[in-house]
């Protein structure tokens, strides 16, 4: 069955583009124009992903984004004019999974959407994970993280953030190596939008945040966990 793309665009040439080029690359798509309907569409997980305009008319979407990830760990790929580093920042530190800057290519949103997808779905059969004696379960296979007893709901971003972290647990990944090897590029200000989604995955470990992904200053992060045997 293939995965439903919510479009949230006020601009219907544009809604209707992203239609076209998303069913041609094999998507279903729903669509709309409201933020309000957006986030009721978004709560009730109409789809797998939701390609997101910043500027609609009644609900700015920033609001719609927030309610996106307080609804669960639906992707969000936002699609908008504000370009600046600070807007990018700002959608990041709520939860975008990536960031297109208008005007843009079809081509590439697809793409992006695709990659966001596949991060989301990603995952190979395989023995569960254990770090710190039972406390963080990592089973790959599930796409499912544990933390002392209670599922997590993460983002495709900061389930890559943790998996990389996790692959070596104790070695030091520096900014540039964990952006490039989660989201595959980078633009300008990538470091503080790692910061952003670390920030984001601490989070969800409560108070045990900073313990669970380590800063190590001037360097970048670790998993503060020994992998059990």
């Amino acid at each position: 069955m293939a995965d439903t793309v919510l479009v949230v665009e006020d601009e219907k040439e544009i809604r209707e583009l992203l239609r076209r080029y998303l069913e041609r690359a094999g998507f279903a798509v729903v669509t709309t124009g409201s933020g309000a309907q957006a986030v009721t569409m978004v709560a009730d997980r109409v789809a797998a992903l939701v390609v997101l305009d910043l500027g609609l008319p009644d609900v700015d979407g920033m609001e719609v984004l927030r309610a996106a990830r307080e609804a669960g760990a639906t992707p969000v790929v936002v699609l908008t004019a504000r370009g600046a580093v600070e807007d990018r920042i700002r959608g990041l530190e709520l939860g975008a999974d990536d960031y297109v800057i208008k005007p843009f290519s079809p081509t590439e949103l697809v793409l992006r959407v695709q990659a966001v997808l596949h991060r989301a779905h990603a995952g190979v059969p395989g023995a569960v994970m254990s770090f710190g004696d039972g406390r963080l379960l990592i089973d790959e296979s599930r796409h499912e993280v544990h933390w002392n007893g209670e599922l997590l709901e993460l983002t495709p971003t900061e389930w890559g953030l943790l998996t990389v972290v996790a692959a070596v647990p104790g070695r030091v990944y520096s900014r540039y190596e964990l952006i490039n090897q989660v989201r595959g590029y980078e633009f300008e200000g990538y470091e503080r939008t790692v910061d952003s989604h670390v920030k984001n995955l601490r989070h969800k470990f409560g108070g045990c945040g900073p313990d669970v992904v380590q800063t190590v200053h001037g360097v970048g992060y670790r998993l503060g966990l020994r992998r059990d045997r």
